[in-house]
């Protein structure tokens, strides 16, 4: 009984040192924190044109835009005393739109004045879209470089736990709060800017078809 006693104990004690070195090497990785490169680069797009085989829930057309918003990472790595140390040295972002799909109403034959009139009303949307990325340029670096400083290096003991530390890091930057704001207000600024061409376009390219 006392011999399984004083074993509990020990392995008590062990698991309190373990934790204790660990968090003291994660400490230490402080020392080694940097403030990675950003660059920031958009996706090539295309521009796709359907018609669908049976009559669209939409007025005459619309555009669904493919946006992507991916980060890849690059980590430094130090070696100290018990382990590595794994920070953030380089972020390659890539945000914007890799396709247009533009769905035009079965009603309209291709080629025809009704059809390029609603084709020309769809490329105002898609040229809207490129403006929120355009524009924003500013806002984009402001978001990945707030949620980079905010994240630490990680600690690892074993070399072969490197490339899972710089996933990880990965992980914490795209679910950082800045960067699910930073896709919000991206939306928003959709939403508003295909309003606005909505709302200030009178039909007349389209109604003059039919004259």
């Amino acid at each position: 009984m006392f011999s399984w006693f004083f074993k509990r104990i020990f392995f008590t004690f062990f698991q309190i040192f373990l934790f204790v070195s660990v968090a003291n090497a994660a400490d230490d990785c402080l020392d080694y924190k940097i403030t990675p490169i950003i660059s920031i680069n958009q996706p090539l797009w295309e521009e796709n044109i359907i018609q669908p085989l049976e009559h669209t829930d939409v007025l005459h057309g619309d555009v669904i835009a493919t946006l992507v918003s991916n980060f890849e990472i690059t980590g430094d790595i130090t070696s100290i005393e018990d382990g590595f140390c794994v920070a953030l040295k380089n972020i390659d972002a890539t945000i914007g739109y890799s396709d247009f799909m533009v769905q035009i109403d079965i009603h309209y034959k291709k080629d025809t004045c009704e059809y390029n009139a609603i084709l020309q009303h769809e490329d105002e949307h898609i040229r809207a879209y490129l403006s929120v990325i355009e524009d924003n340029q500013d806002l984009f670096k402001k978001s990945i470089q707030s949620a980079a400083e905010s994240i630490t290096p990680i600690f690892v003991k074993n070399e072969q736990d490197i490339e899972s530390a710089i996933d990880t890091l990965n992980d914490k930057l795209q679910n950082h709060p800045d960067i699910i704001l930073l896709k919000q207000r991206i939306k928003a600024d959709e939403e508003i800017r295909n309003k606005y061409i909505d709302l200030n376009d009178t039909g007349n390219t389209l109604k003059n078809c039919f004259k």
